[in-house]
């Protein structure tokens, strides 16, 4: 939903979120315009949490790069223009190869693109928001996107060139962005309670 039709700079974008009534909203926006999302649900998070423990242990036992949590706004585009038109998204778990930052992220948005986005699907999500967020991703630098479904326990992984379907007995891997990363896509997925 966009709560704010005037056009904002990346720059003043951050003042806005800084505010202490947006302390608990999740914003975006998306050329120059502010988008708010709804609060998300409970197999939202523990999705993105699995994912974000399973890749955190792998990056850091490799020391691959940095790696973010949920609400981590990053620039993917500022428009030379200085009315704005900016975008910065805030994907569920983004990484960044040590390469392109040596140093720790500071406190404001982290100011490019990272290498890999994850997005989490909500049952609230339309179908052409999650299309137009991935080409975002992909038009401003990101190599890898995966969309994660819990719904059908599936994974969408979008690259420039292609994309392809997993199911939970296929293996999601890094390829370039994390190299030798593998995971069983049903591991990202709540267990279940064994009933007896």
């Amino acid at each position: 939903m966009t709560i704010r039709e005037q056009v904002m700079t990346a720059d003043a974008f951050w003042e806005y979120c800084t505010l202490p009534e947006n302390a608990e909203r999740h914003l975006e926006l998306v050329e120059g315009e502010i988008i708010e999302r709804t609060p998300l649900g409970g197999e939202h998070g523990e999705v993105a949490g699995n994912l974000f423990g399973i890749l955190w242990n792998y990056v850091h036992e490799h020391w691959l790069g940095r790696l973010s949590a949920a609400e981590t706004g990053y620039v993917l585009w500022k428009n030379p223009d200085p009315d704005g038109r900016d975008t910065v998204r805030a994907p569920d778990v983004g990484f960044v190869r040590m390469e392109r930052a040596p140093e720790p992220f500071g406190e404001r948005f982290v100011p490019f693109a990272p290498d890999l986005a994850v997005e989490v699907v909500s049952p609230g999500d339309a179908a052409a928001e999650i299309e137009f967020k991935v080409n975002q991703y992909l038009q401003y630098g990101v190599q890898v996107v995966w969309v994660v479904y819990p719904g059908t326990r599936a994974v969408m992984v979008h690259r420039r060139d292609r994309i392809q379907r997993l199911t939970e007995d296929d293996v999601l891997e890094g390829d370039e962005v994390l190299p030798g990363f593998q995971v069983r896509v049903s591991a990202i997925f709540p267990k279940r309670a064994e009933s007896g």
